[in-house]
C-alpha cells in the first residue's frame, strides 16, 4: 500500500493523503499530476514511476511529491518544481534538502478550524509506493485546459452547464492519467459562476473536490453539491453519492426528473455556436499579433458568467414584478428554449428559491 515517507510540518494531519496524491491505477502509467481536497486545503501532487532492479521494490519505484494550500488557484505555479522533485526522489531517495528549502520559503500561517493560527503551512509530503511496473502511458500538461474541455465535450458542455448551475453532485470517471480530468473538474465549476449581488445566499457552493477515491465515500455522503473525478469504477454503482455520472464524453443521470436535461435543444446549439464564433475571433486576433495571454480562459468564464447573469437578472426582475409571471418570451430572452428548458427552469427556481410562476405550458402557443 501507499505510505507517507516524509512531510513538513511533522505534526500536520495527513490521514488519507497518501491515497489522494496517487490515483488508483497509477501503477500502469509513467507520470501524472493530481489535484485533490484535504479538509479545508487543496493539494497538487506530481507522480512518477521508475523501473528498478530491486526485488524488494518488485521492479518499480513510485512516488508522489505534493503541496497543500488553502487555495487551488496558484498551485499550478509549482508544477514544474514538483515534477523535478519527484524525479529527484526516484533517483536519490531520502534527500529532502530541496523540499525543506521550498517549505521554509513558501510556508504561511493558516487559521485552524477555530479561526486561530495553526502550525506553519503549506504542507509538504512525499508518499512512497512499491508495485509492479506496467506498460507506460504519457501525458502532457495541457496549457489551455478550457480549450481542451470544449473540444472534448463539444455541445455536451451545455448539459454540464445546466447541472453545474443547479448545483448537482457531478462525478467524472476516467482511467489514469487523472491530471487532465482534474482540469475538467475545474472547468465544470467555472460554468456556474454568477456575479450578481445578493443572489443565492442559501444556495450550496459549487465545490471542486478534484480527485476522490473510496476513502472519500463517507465525506461525499454528506455533500449536497460538488464536482469531482475518480479512477475507481466502483463509484458508478454507488448512486446515492452522485446525481450526474460522466464517463468519457457520456453524461448520464439516474434521476428521472433530470433526464430531460440530457437532451441538447436548439437554444443550446445556438449558445455553442456563439461560443465557437467568439473563440474563432479570439484566435484571429492572436494571429494578427494582439496581446492575448490567457484570453481563452477569460472568454470561456465570461461567456458563461454573462449567460448566468442574464438568466438570474431576468428571474429576479420577474419575481419583483406584480404578477410574477415568467413567459416564453422571458425564456427566449434568457437564451433558453421555452419548451426544451422548461424542466431546467423549474429546477432552477426551486434550487435558488425564486418566487416566479411559469406559464409556458402549451407547446402549440410558444
Amino acid at each position: 500500500g501507499n505510505m507517507v515517507e516524509w512531510c513538513l510540518p511533522q505534526d500536520i494531519d495527513l490521514e488519507g493523503v497518501e491515497f489522494k496524491s496517487m490515483a488508483s491505477g497509477s501503477h500502469k502509467i509513467q507520470s501524472d499530476f493530481i489535484y485533490f481536497r484535504k479538509g479545508l486545503c487543496f493539494g497538487l501532487a506530481c507522480f512518477a514511476n521508475m523501473p528498478v532492479e530491486s526485488e524488494l521494490e518488485r521492479g518499480a519505484r513510485m512516488k508522489s511529491v505534493g503541496i497543500l494550500s488553502p487555495s487551488y488557484t496558484l498551485l499550478y505555479r509549482y508544477m514544474h518544481f514538483l515534477e523535478n522533485q519527484v524525479r529527484h526522489q526516484l533517483e536519490m531517495p531520502g534527500h529532502y534538502s530541496h523540499l525543506e528549502a521550498f517549505y521554509d520559503d513558501k510556508k504561511g500561517v493558516l487559521p485552524d478550524s477555530k479561526g486561530t493560527p495553526a502550525s506553519q503551512q503549506p504542507v509538504h509530503w512525499l508518499p512512497s509506493i512499491h508495485r509492479y511496473m506496467y506498460p507506460e502511458m504519457k501525458i502532457t500538461h495541457p496549457a489551455g485546459c478550457m480549450s481542451q474541455f470544449i473540444k472534448f465535450f463539444g455541445e455536451q458542455i451545455l448539459v454540464l452547464w445546466k447541472f453545474a448551475l443547479l448545483r448537482k453532485r457531478i462525478l467524472i470517471f476516467s482511467p489514469p492519467p487523472v491530471g487532465v480530468v482534474c482540469y475538467r473538474v475545474y472547468c465544470c465549476c467555472c460554468l456556474a459562476n454568477v456575479s450578481l449581488p445578493g443572489l443565492g445566499g442559501t444556495v450550496p457552493e459549487s465545490k471542486p473536490f478534484f480527485y476522490v477515491n473510496v476513502a472519500d465515500i463517507e465525506m461525499l455522503e454528506t455533500e449536497v453539491s460538488y464536482v469531482a473525478c475518480t479512477t475507481e469504477k466502483i463509484f458508478e454503482e454507488k448512486r446515492d453519492l452522485y446525481d450526474v455520472y460522466v464517463d468519457n464524453q457520456n453524461v448520464k443521470t439516474h434521476h428521472e426528473h433530470l433526464q430531460p436535461l440530457l437532451k441538447i435543444n436548439n437554444a443550446d446549439k445556438e449558445k455553442y455556436q456563439r461560443l465557437n464564433d467568439q473563440r474563432q475571433m479570439l484566435m484571429y486576433s492572436q494571429e494578427v499579433g494582439e496581446d492575448c495571454s490567457s484570453c481563452e480562459e477569460d472568454l470561456f468564464i465570461l461567456f458563461f458568467m454573462e449567460q448566468n447573469n442574464r438568466i438570474f437578472q431576468t428571474l429576479m426582475e420577474v419575481s419583483a414584478s406584480q404578477d410574477k409571471t415568467l413567459t416564453a418570451d422571458h425564456a427566449r430572452g434568457m437564451g433558453l428554449d421555452p419548451q426544451g428548458d422548461r424542466s431546467f427552469l423549474m429546477d432552477l427556481l426551486e434550487v435558488y428559491g425564486i418566487d416566479v410562476m411559469l406559464v409556458i405550458d402549451n407547446p402549440c402557443c410558444t
